[in-house]
């Protein structure tokens, strides 16, 4: 395809249009990659209630057959992105790819199955030493703790003021995390005590250099993207193209900042994907 569709949003940047433009004219060896939460499914107050947004598994469904590939890269367990974005045994998706725990895990939907290594004993150690910890430094009060099987989360959406309660958890759980060997993960009022050495950036190009992709969309939402972000600018210096998306900007400046494309969060996201199918489809 050589122009944009007239209704499809595009890019400010350069690079963001040279991006797109590859992916409407190869889609066969471009890869999608999207987070989750805040991208696919809106932000509430109990991550457990998080589902997709009703029109995201049509619009992957229709975009899927027309790419390489369709990867989610999330901070959730594989298995429990699957169960809430509602991906399992659905026709147009069996070669979707779920990376839980940023990478950590992966879920293929041609097999159905999870693959995943060992705890890290440091997970086990911080879940029993958490609540105590948080009692200890008066921490409580607006704030939770969200068991993500291989990490912990502790939020504080629900504080009084949730970026002051933010601020002053973040070095001390800092230092929790690193005496068992983890490291903290900031999010949008939300700190993740998991175990090093993976994030989405290094699970995009592990995926990406494993499908051959010749160019790809990401899209975010949170600092935990800014990894990704990072691999895609990464490889337009070694001149392979890639769109940088980001859902929403208000709470994640950085983010949009180094976006070629912004949307107004999951429901403009997820018409984004259904006019790109449509497009790829013409």
């Amino acid at each position: 395809m050589g122009s944009h569709p007239h209704d499809l949003p595009m890019p400010v940047t350069a690079a963001g249009r040279e991006g797109l433009e590859a992916l409407l004219r190869a889609p066969r060896r471009s890869v999608v990659a999207l987070d989750f939460d805040g991208t696919l499914a809106d932000i509430v107050p109990d991550p457990d209630q998080a589902r997709a947004h009703p029109g995201a598994v049509p619009a992957l469904a229709a975009l899927a057959p027309e790419v390489a590939s369709v990867a989610v890269i999330t901070g959730r367990p594989a298995g429990v992105a699957v169960r809430y974005g509602g991906f399992a045994g659905i026709p147009g998706l069996e070669h979707l790819v779920v990376l839980g725990h940023y990478g950590a895990e992966r879920w293929d939907a041609v097999t159905g199955t999870v693959h995943a290594p060992a705890e890290h004993p440091g997970v086990a150690a911080v879940r029993a030493e958490l609540p105590g910890f948080l009692e200890s430094i008066g921490a409580w009060r607006g704030t939770w703790i969200e068991e993500k099987g291989r990490a912990l989360a502790v939020h504080t959406r629900r504080a009084e003021d949730p970026d002051a309660a933010f601020a002053a958890l973040r070095e001390p759980l800092a230092g929790l995390a690193a005496r068992h060997g983890l490291m903290v993960e900031p999010g949008r009022a939300v700190l993740e005590l998991r175990p090093p050495g993976t994030d989405k950036g290094v699970a995009l190009a592990e995926f990406l250099a494993e499908t051959g992709a010749e160019a790809v969309l990401y899209a975010g939402d949170d600092l935990g993207d800014l990894a990704a972000f990072a691999a895609v600018e990464k490889r337009r210096t070694d001149g392979l193209p890639g769109v940088l998306v980001c859902s929403g900007s208000a709470e994640v400046p950085e983010l949009a900042s180094r976006a070629d494309l912004v949307l107004d969060g999951p429901s403009q996201v997820v018409a984004f994907l259904a006019i790109l199918a449509a497009a790829l489809r013409a």
